[in-house]
Order: C-alpha cells, then structure tokens, then sequence
C-alpha cells in the first residue's frame, strides 16, 4: 500500500469464508441455465462479461469475482431452515442484477479493467455496453420467474420479486447519487452513507432479505436477516472504499489508488474534505475542482492528506461498527452453532478483504 501510515495498513488476511465456494457449483450451473440457447452477438458480450468465453467467443474461464450476493442468499435460506433449491431462483436473479449494474457502472465511471480483463464497453462500444446491461437485467428478472419452477409457490415467487425489485430501484437511485456528488464541491459524511447505503447495501440486504423469505422464515427472522444484510452493505463498501485508495493493484485488480486518479469522492476523500484543515484542506480541493489530468504529487499530496486527518483509521473504525451492529441483530435468531459461527467468519472476511 502507497502513501499510508501505520493506521492504513491492512489487517491480517482472513481465510474466504466456505460459504463463497459451498454453492459455487450451483450458482453457476443455475446461471448458464438462465441463459437462452443463442448464438446472437448479445450473448457473446453478456457471457465474455461472465468469464465464460475470451473476446474471440471462445470457451473460457476467467474470474468471475466471489458471487456474494447469490451464496448470501443460498446460505441465509438453509441457515433458517430452507433448501438451497428453494434459494436458487432468486439467488440466479440477483446475480445477475448485480452484472447489470457493473457493466453499467463501468460505462459511467470509464473503467477500461476489471478483474484483471477488459470490460465489456471497452471492447465493444459504450452503446453495445449499455445493450449488454439491460439484456443481463432482463435476464435477471426472467431467471427468477422460471428458475426451478415447483422450488417457491407463486405467492412467495411475487414477494422475492417485489423486494428485488425495490432493491434494484434503490441501487439505482445511489448510483444517481454517486454521480451527482461528483459534481458537488463538498458531500457530507453522512449524505455519503446514505448513498452507499442504497448503491451497494440494497442488493445485499436483498440477498439475505430473499432467503429468509424463501424459507418462509417467521416475520422477525426475515427482519433480522434484512437488518443484517442491511449492514453488511455498509461494511462491504466502506472496506471497498478503502481498497478504491490504499489497496493493492495486484489482489484489486484495479489501479493502485484508482478512486483518487478519478477523483471520486469516495468515504476516505469525503472524511478528510471534512476534516483537513488549512493548507492541506486548500490542496485538496484544488486538486478535487480541477479539471486537468492528476500528476503523481497530485496523487501523493491526497494520500498524505488522508493520513494527516487519519481517514483510515476513521473507516476501519466505521466499518467495525457496522460489523458489530449487523452480529447484534442476530443474537435473537435461532441458529445452529455451525450457521452462527459462519455468519461471525462472513462478517470478519468482509472486514478484512484485500480484493
């Protein structure tokens, strides 16, 4: 990590949590199901965005990232009680929502990589790109209509659809929001929260949201599996936020201290603008406002803000926050010893993750 004191240097890596790779098989297995049998250009994009073929259509397997959202879903479901079958509707459906929104968050953010591959935009145009996101939204909806037919009744079929697509909604309406604050010369702290909480927070408070309502968990279950997600939305993006400065190129797959080559007004740059003061608040919003390209002095000059005003230190200990309050809202929830201990080992990755 460049630029940082000892208050940005990352924790110690914890292991990926098991659930990431107990459902591995399913999931992808259920999202080539949710594919049409096609050759049509469209799905060339849509599968080379998945790691699922190279530029040239032919097969590959490629990083396809850890697939929070749907194993948050699967597990959820079977730590309350239900099956993983009957998770998988929705499970494929958020998946593929969440594509969606990448391809389309590249697009607007401008970035030509993403693990470790060329984004789909890049390759083919940024129209053909914005083709390729409402396809894979689509699909998304569609999958969780015909996904495993007899697996939900209808009833609970149309409530998993209404909360994801509420939550699409309100991802979309942070995304606005994230845009917008670019071009604002000040966000506040807790303006910023609030946009994280719908852009990254609302899928994965869906995805545990869903599960328990395909288990057809008690009332208060499935509250506290939302209030759970809810947090751990927030955990999630703060850390990320954190790897957007400090994190390494080589584990990210993005460039080293790529939120400030874009000037994005990620927690780090909004928590220092906050609190610098004098010259080093002055620098920072001369480098912020400009419209030139960033200089390296200018990328050192914002690391060595952020570790004056100790912004680091100031997310880990938010993030911290965040993890403790969504283990509080499960202490209430009958769990089994295993189930409650891999929640704990979740919540503890997602604090600690370096890519």
């Amino acid at each position: 990590m460049r630029g940082s004191d000892s208050q940005a240097a990352p924790m110690p890596a914890t292991a990926i949590p098991h659930v990431f790779s107990r459902y591995r098989s399913d999931i992808r297995a259920g999202l080539k199901a949710a594919f049409p049998d096609s050759t049509a250009p469209l799905y060339d994009m849509l599968r080379y965005h998945l790691g699922w073929q190279d530029e040239q259509g032919r097969a590959a397997d490629a990083n396809v990232g850890k697939e929070v959202r749907p194993a948050l879903c699967l597990f959820a479901c079977e730590a309350v009680g239900g099956t993983k079958e009957q998770a998988l509707p929705p499970a494929v459906a958020i998946e593929l929502i969440h594509n969606f929104s990448l391809i389309h968050d590249d697009i607007q953010d401008g970035d030509t990589e993403r693990r470790h591959r060329k984004t789909v935009w890049y390759i083919w145009g940024q129209s053909h790109g914005i083709n390729a996101g409402d396809a894979m939204h689509a699909l998304g909806n569609l999958a969780l209509l015909d996904t495993n037919p007899g697996a939900l009744p209808p009833q609970r079929r149309l409530e998993i659809s209404r909360i994801l697509t509420r939550a699409s909604l309100e991802m979309i309406e942070g995304q606005v929001l994230d845009l917008t604050f670019e071009r604002r010369p000040s966000v506040r702290v807790d303006d910023y929260l609030t946009m994280i909480d719908k852009k990254t927070g609302a899928l994965l408070e869906a995805s545990l949201h869903m599960g328990a309502v395909a288990a057809a968990a008690d009332p208060s279950t499935v509250e506290a599996m939302r209030l759970f997600g809810k947090g751990l939305g927030l955990l999630f993006q703060v850390r990320d936020d954190m790897l957007g400065v400090w994190g390494a190129q080589d584990k990210t797959g993005k460039p080293a201290a790529g939120d400030i080559h874009r000037r994005k007004k990620s927690l780090p740059i909004v928590y220092a603008l906050a609190h610098a003061e004098g010259a080093s608040r002055d620098r920072m919003l001369a480098i912020y406002r400009s419209d030139r390209p960033l200089q390296e002095g200018d990328v050192h000059d914002v690391l060595a803000v952020l570790d004056e005003v100790r912004a680091a230190a100031y997310c880990t200990g938010l993030a911290r926050e965040h993890a403790e309050r969504s283990m509080a809202t499960l202490a209430p929830v009958h769990l089994s010893a295993a189930a409650r201990a891999e929640f704990a080992d979740l919540v503890q990755f997602l604090m600690d993750r370096e890519h």
